[in-house]
This record gives C-alpha cells, structure tokens and sequence, in this order.
C-alpha cells in the first residue's frame, strides 16, 4: 500500500523527533540516520505497510540497525 506523500513527510518528521528523544541526540543527527536506514528505505517504497506501524516501534527499528552495524 503507497501512503499519500504528505502524510508519508509527517510520517518520517515524526519517527526522526521519537528516534531523537530515544537515543539522546540532536534532530539534526537523527535525520541523517534515519535517511540511511534501511527502515526509511522500506517505509518509502511500502514495504510490509512499515509506515503504518507506530512511530516508537520505528525508532526502535532503527536503533536495532545502527547497533547491528
């Protein structure tokens, strides 16, 4: 399923602050983060409907990848 474009931005704004808040860095550094996750990559193309889970489940998502690496 392809979430419409602007919800898709509010969607991405909203995982990037709760990532921030979780790891304890500045919105700056979790944008560059979240940009290069695989997590974004999944959300922008739909895949497994990721943009429809919660915003902390996708934080936590990538914190799980920046730790695996």
């Amino acid at each position: 399923m392809r979430a419409n474009k602007t919800l898709l931005q509010h969607k991405y704004a909203n995982v990037i602050e709760a990532y921030s808040k979780r790891c304890h860095i500045g919105l700056r550094q979790a944008m560059d983060i979240f940009y290069q996750s695989q997590t974004y990559q999944e959300m922008r193309i739909g895949i497994s409907d990721m943009h429809c889970r919660s915003d902390e489940y996708l934080a936590e998502e990538i914190e799980l990848e920046q730790t695996a690496l």
